[in-house]
């Protein structure tokens, strides 16, 4: 039986496993697409400490190869659901199910697209969900900014200090996010508003080079030549398949504190998928040490 069963490889379910088999603890990390998350789509990362700079495909694989080295074995698979089976759990994959003593839900979460011509394939080479993460690589460009609440706002506040020109379009007449972002915003020469509109293309070959927008209203089309394309339209969490063992609030997030404890004692929840503020590459992995940590004391309370 393992110790500790990790439902999801990304950077907070990478670290849980990393801590967990330095524990000593024998560890099941199941990821159902490719070991990195959504780090993997961005091509310079520069924020994380004592790494200057490296693509986010390499951090990952760099991550998978500790994990594999130390011990961990990994699955590619579908996680189902997770159910109580008395002082343990059973994770329920499309193949099997998989006693276990504990499980760390580590499934971050999906940002929401467009859906309009050229985003996938420019996804960071211009087309971007994450501005602190790419905003730095654009000083002195042109960018836009599409969305209208609050991340979005805050994303158009970052990145006005870094770019020449930010466009903000929203598909709506006014903005829903908090109002002394956008009175931020107003006030500042290199921010134009873009309200009843949205983004019908992205165009470009090897990057992007502009996004063709429509107004809803009058009809009119337009083209606003940009370099970044900001995407802010809502991320949705990956719990859906947890949602009757642990406790979600109204936004599907797990309710886990800094702790990562879950209303369902044995169950974890670390990185994008818990509630949190900052949801960051530092602060996956600060949780997946905690989570790892807390269900090792977890199984030492139990052998009690």
């Amino acid at each position: 039986m393992y110790d500790i069963v990790i439902v999801g490889g990304g950077t907070a379910g990478m670290t849980a496993a990393i801590y967990g088999l330095r524990a000593g603890k024998k560890v099941l990390l199941i990821e159902g697409t490719t070991f990195g998350g959504q780090i993997t789509l961005s091509p310079h990362v520069e924020n994380y400490p004592g790494i200057a700079e490296v693509s986010g495909s390499a951090f990952a694989t760099a991550m998978a190869e500790q994990v594999a080295a130390l011990g961990a074995e990994l699955e590619y698979t579908k996680v189902k659901s997770v159910r109580k089976d008395g002082g343990n759990k059973i994770v329920v994959t499309e193949e099997k199910e998989i006693p276990c003593r504990t499980v760390i839900l580590a499934t971050g979460v999906s940002h929401r697209h467009l859906g309009v011509p050229r985003e996938e394939e420019l996804v960071g080479a211009g087309v971007s969900y994450c501005a602190v993460c790419d905003g730095a690589f654009f000083k002195g460009s042109d960018v836009a900014v599409v969305g209208g609440g609050s991340t979005a706002l805050q994303d158009a506040v970052f990145l006005s200090e870094y770019c020449s020109h930010v466009y903000v379009i929203h598909r709506r007449d006014a903005f829903r996010g908090e109002k002394h972002l956008v009175e931020t915003l107003s006030a500042r020469d290199n921010v134009t508003f873009v309200l009843d509109s949205v983004v019908t293309e992205i165009k470009g070959t090897d990057a992007v080079e502009s996004a063709g927008i429509l107004n809803k209203k009058t009809g009119e089309t337009s083209e606003f030549k940009v370099e970044g394309i900001f995407i802010a339209v809502g991320q949705k969490p990956n719990n859906d398949p947890f949602e009757e063992i642990v406790k979600l609030n109204e936004e599907g997030y797990i309710l886990a504190a800094e702790d990562c404890m879950t209303s369902c004692p044995g169950i974890f929840a670390a990185g994008d998928c818990r509630t949190k503020e900052i949801r960051q590459l530092t602060t996956a992995a600060a949780d997946g040490s905690v989570a790892a940590l807390a269900a090792c004391r977890y199984i030492e309370e139990m052998d009690v």
